[in-house]
């Protein structure tokens, strides 16, 4: 990896709940050597912190090894696209907010690039700069979530707090700037809603080289860790190759060596003004995935200095945007680099001041497709980290 390129389960028959509905049962199947195996069929889920959410994996195991996982999604979707067809073009930003509510900036973002392109917006250079800074806080509170979670998952209670407690100092910064923290509305077409308050870039400065120092003591204590090595390295190894057939894309594919990056390779905004590196992974295990957030918050410290040194005064919005965006008749589309990989937007027009259609393109989604050739063959707590490390949001993966 470089910047640059358990418990068993046991059962008892009895009564099973209507949430869950079957919560155990016990079927016969017959090996490749002609031999009966006693199958256990385990429901993880939807209601348990090891899925992540709200998902439900149909999980049948053999002693403790996982023959075949079954992700059951669902229990989140809320019809947004659908939604979206009976409100204006403004009124679907708030919307957005709640796909991936981990990382909200960037389906603001998303969506905000895939109506300017429809409608020809020119969104003004400041707009743009506080776009990539906010984006990138957002991916590093993302990150520290999915590395948190991962350490939660394997039992490094210690490495939660650290992460958490850089995400947190993130979620305060845009508290300060927008009033949220969790939903921001803040990125909208043509431009952002408000300007930044007065010392905010200071404040982000100083605290840049404490987060700095926490990612190394977190790197020390958790990733140089034997027992966080020996739970993740090894386990749902995903080739180059199949991250790519899968369509996986973000640190999932990164991780597993596919040096693919949309700020790099398929540029928008103003990325092509920084410097910076796309870390890789190698072996394309649960540990290089984890490594890969980690070392991309690096990076976007290294973007938000550089963006905050370039940034210019002038407007934040596009001049002469009416409250009822009316675009011509036709589509677009326009993706983006978010904390789970490539998240696009796709809009169609009818001429109305409201889209006619609109699908989202989520990372989350495909790479949690990965999710039963990854757990095949590892133990039912290597499931978990498995499943955590492909760091799913299922408010973008349900929609």
């Amino acid at each position: 990896m470089n910047a640059s390129s358990i418990d068993r389960i046991t059962s008892d028959a009895g009564e099973v709940d209507a949430v869950t509905l079957k919560i155990t049962e016990r079927t016969k199947k017959i090996a490749t050597d002609g031999t009966p195996v006693d199958e256990l069929v385990v429901n993880v889920g939807p209601s348990h912190p090891s899925t992540h959410g709200v998902c439900r994996v149909i999980t049948h195991v053999d002693g403790e090894i996982v023959t075949k996982a079954e992700p059951v999604i669902g229990y989140l979707h809320r019809g947004v696209e659908k939604i979206a067809e009976n409100r204006t073009y403004l009124q679907v930003v708030p919307l957005t907010d709640r796909l991936d509510y981990v990382g909200s900036m960037y389906t603001n973002w998303a969506y905000s690039r895939s109506v300017e392109r429809l409608a020809g917006i020119r969104v003004p250079e400041r707009a743009e700069y506080l776009r990539v800074i906010t984006c990138e806080m957002q991916r590093m509170a993302s990150h520290m979530m999915s590395l948190g979670s991962t350490s939660g998952d394997s039992g490094a209670t210690t490495a939660f707090i650290y992460s958490f407690d850089i995400r947190e100092r993130v979620i305060e910064f845009f508290e300060d700037l927008c009033g949220s923290r969790l939903t921001y509305n803040y990125v909208r077409p043509g431009g952002v809603s408000m300007e930044v308050p007065d010392g905010w870039f200071d404040d982000i400065l100083a605290w840049l080289p404490i987060a700095r120092q926490s990612l190394s003591e977190l790197d020390r204590l958790f990733f140089g860790n034997h027992i966080a090595r020996g739970r993740l390295k090894g386990i749902g190894v995903l080739s180059a190759e199949d991250a790519v057939s899968w369509g996986a894309s973000g640190p999932v594919a990164r991780g597993s060596g596919v040096n693919w990056d949309l700020r790099k390779h398929d540029t928008y905004s103003v990325y092509p003004r920084f410097d910076f590196d796309v870390p890789i992974g190698s072996n394309g295990d649960a540990y290089d995935r984890a490594r890969c957030r980690l070392f991309e918050v690096y990076e976007s410290m290294r973007i938000i200095e550089q963006a905050i040194e370039q940034i210019e005064p002038g407007p934040i919005k596009a001049d002469g945007i009416p409250r009822l965006i009316a675009p011509r008749p036709g589509d677009a589309y326009d993706h983006i680099e978010s904390a789970r990989g490539s998240l696009g937007v796709y809009l169609v027009s009818d001429g109305s001041p409201r889209p006619y259609r609109m699908k989202v393109r989520s990372p989350a989604f495909c790479n949690l497709a990965l999710l039963p050739m990854l757990a095949e063959g590892h133990t039912l707590s290597d499931l978990v980290i498995v499943l955590g490390s492909l760091d799913p949001v299922f408010g973008e993966v349900d929609r």
